[in-house]
């Protein structure tokens, strides 16, 4: 029986799921989390209590490596760090200080810093005692996890270098729009124990977001995009490191020669999905072309109107996505005109975000000096890995030459302000103590522009491994001759695809425990949206549940096809694969001996939405060769 897409729109308050009402229940988000927090009698905290702590950047954990009925139970905690920073060498010190002391892992394998997609900081495997000790020292080193998780605004992003591109500050934007939609913060110093005068704070004629007692109806991601000036040509071009159309609102400035004429907002994206229920992961649509002046009232607008329309019966009908899906775009359009009081002028038709770019190696900023982008495998930043001991080097270096850093989308990191004296020292000292290789092998194309999310080991939503699986894979590739190719694998350890997997050439995504979906038809500029391998009748999908062994069988016989078919080296597998379309792609794997097997496999497609890959005109003409 099909499954039905039917989201309760401007729920009335009967129908209101539990969660709801637990946030209306809460005092103001308080409930008994401070009672909770400092009671250490108990590991874990209640139902209520934990999903009060997401609003506070915590989420409660447990190894899930280890076997029985007693839980070991843990916590990650999540700071927002608006822009990706910059973090001044003392806030790292910081950072690294509450990693040693807070976050060593259960098995002894040593402590660690994780960044993020959405350019936040997160400290995992930390035991319940600790937990406020490590909310009040990040708070003493100006930093806070308030808005980390929970039904509110979420760390709004921004291109790293747009600080240090002198065209635009993108990242200005984001801390603007952070504070803006900020929670209140009394409960949160209330509950932890927080000195006010520790966290970051607006002026006191500062206008907020008003949240009301049950928040936003669901999570909310936004990203603001950038440009930068091309040093070859001295024109400006868009960038958008940040995939802002996978947000659920995405910001992208528009400029005309030299001038910034105003900002277009595209609306409800999102890559999360839910296995069972009709939902989908989609590209935003573009919504509305704003003047400066007028980008906070038409933002403070469009939360407001999914604030009161969302779905708050059916959390996985509780994005905005699914109000533009049902309404649609030009109704949303129109509510937010009511809100606003002036004309919102229709979205540029040939508007194009720029491509996703990562940021690695040199660039010089606009003051002469450099940045250096350093890649970081999944994010994860240890010690005593096969990639070298690349937290000591960071330690150090920062200590040494003074440097602030700052996160990129791709969960790497840039040091910044290097006079070029020293740029041979900086590379000096990563390579002291192994960064650049795995296993003494440099790192290769494909696996710089490759990654995942934290997976199963620390993150209870997981099914299997991501980043632990994604290294193992791409060594397997570079095996099989891969390595040089310049183009992207995103893996997640469930359909939440925190990141982005589906806007890589080729993604996975965990569907049991070390099985993957494979989604196909992304590329590696990041402009188009991946998909599930599905037939064109939409009645039968296929490769849903690989197992962990055969992966890099699939994903070498794609490969070999894409060299088959390609038109030139400089089309991209993602164009390739779009060119041929899934019917090609589909015959050809059940023709070959590698993957005929797994093709005989065929699942349901009911709770699927049909995807809605919206790229507009001119994203539509970056053909293959041209990618």
């Amino acid at each position: 029986m099909k499954k039905e897409f039917n989201p309760n729109l401007r729920t009335p308050l009967a129908d209101y799921c539990k969660e709801e009402r637990n946030k209306l229940n809460s005092n103001a988000m308080r409930g008994t989390l401070k009672e909770e927090v400092q009671c250490h009698d108990r590991h874990d905290l209640s139902w209520e209590a934990e999903q009060i702590a997401k609003s506070y950047g915590i989420y409660l954990q447990f190894n899930r490596a280890k076997t029985g009925t007693e839980k070991d139970w843990m916590y990650m905690l999540r700071i927002t760090i608006p822009g990706g920073g910059p973090l001044s060498p003392r806030q790292w010190q910081s950072i690294n200080d509450i990693a040693e002391r807070y976050t060593t892992c259960p098995d002894g394998v040593g402590t660690s810093i994780r960044l993020t997609t959405r350019q936040n900081v997160q400290f995992h495997w930390v035991k319940k005692h600790n937990v406020a000790n490590v909310v009040r020292e990040l708070a003493q080193s100006g930093l806070s996890t308030l808005n980390g998780c929970g039904d509110n605004v979420r760390n709004v992003m921004a291109c790293p270098l747009s600080t240090l591109s002198g065209v635009f500050d993108a990242n200005h934007w984001a801390k603007k729009i952070a504070a803006y939609f900020e929670l209140p913060d009394s409960p949160f110093i209330e509950i932890f124990e927080i000195d006010r005068s520790d966290l970051r704070q607006q002026g006191e004629d500062e206008k907020k977001f008003s949240y009301g007692s049950a928040l936003l109806n669901r999570k909310f991601k936004m990203a603001v995009g950038s440009v930068y000036r091309d040093e070859l040509t001295g024109e400006i071009v868009p960038d958008n490191c940040v995939e802002l159309r996978t947000h659920d609102l995405g910001i992208a400035p528009v400029f005309l020669g030299e001038s910034l004429r105003g900002f277009q907002i595209y609306l409800g994206g999102g890559q999360g999905e839910r296995n069972g229920k009709p939902s989908m992961s989609t590209l935003a649509k573009p919504f509305a072309f704003v003047t400066e002046d007028k980008v906070l009232p038409v933002l403070n607008a469009i939360v407001q109107v999914h604030q009161e329309w969302g779905d708050r019966q059916n959390r996985h009908w509780a994005r905005i996505k699914y109000v533009v899906k049902k309404m649609g775009i030009d109704w949303f359009r129109d509510r937010v005109r009511e809100i606003v009081g002036f004309a919102l002028p229709l979205p540029l038709p040939d508007h194009d975000p720029g491509a996703r770019n990562l940021h690695h190696g040199w660039c010089r900023q606009h003051d002469g000096r450099y940045a250096y982008g350093v890649f970081v495998e999944n994010g994860r930043i240890n010690d005593g890995s096969p990639n070298g001991n690349l937290k000591t080097a960071l330690q150090e270096i920062l200590h040494k030459y003074d440097l602030p850093v700052v996160l990129t989308p791709n969960q790497d990191l840039l040091l910044l302000n290097i006079h070029d004296s020293l740029r041979d020292d900086v590379i000096d000292a990563l390579a002291y103590h192994g960064y650049g290789e795995r296993y003494g092998r440099a790192y290769s194309n494909l696996r710089l522009r490759s990654g995942a999310c934290v997976g199963r080991d620390t993150c209870r939503l997981a099914y299997t491994d991501s980043e632990k699986f994604e290294p193992e894979l791409i060594d397997q590739l570079e095996e099989l001759g891969w390595g040089d190719l310049k183009t992207s694998i995103g893996i997640t350890g469930c359909e939440r695809q925190c990141f982005r997997p589906a806007t890589k050439s080729i993604g996975l995504i965990g569907s049991g425990l070390n099985v993957y979906q494979l989604k196909i038809m992304g590329t590696e500029d990041g402009r188009h949206q991946g998909q599930p391998v599905v037939s064109q009748d939409g009645k039968e999908m296929y490769l849903k549940m690989i197992p962990r062994e055969k992966v890099s069988l699939v994903i070498d016989t794609l490969l070999k096809l894409y060299l088959e078919e390609r038109v030139s080296e400089l089309e991209e597998p993602g164009y390739c694969f779009r060119r041929l379309g899934m019917e090609r792609i589909i015959s050809h794997l059940k023709s070959v001996d590698e993957t005929k097997d797994l093709m005989g496999k065929v699942d349901s497609v009911e709770s699927l939405i049909t995807q809605s890959d919206t790229c507009v005109s001119k994203t539509e003409k970056h053909d293959s060769s041209a990618a």
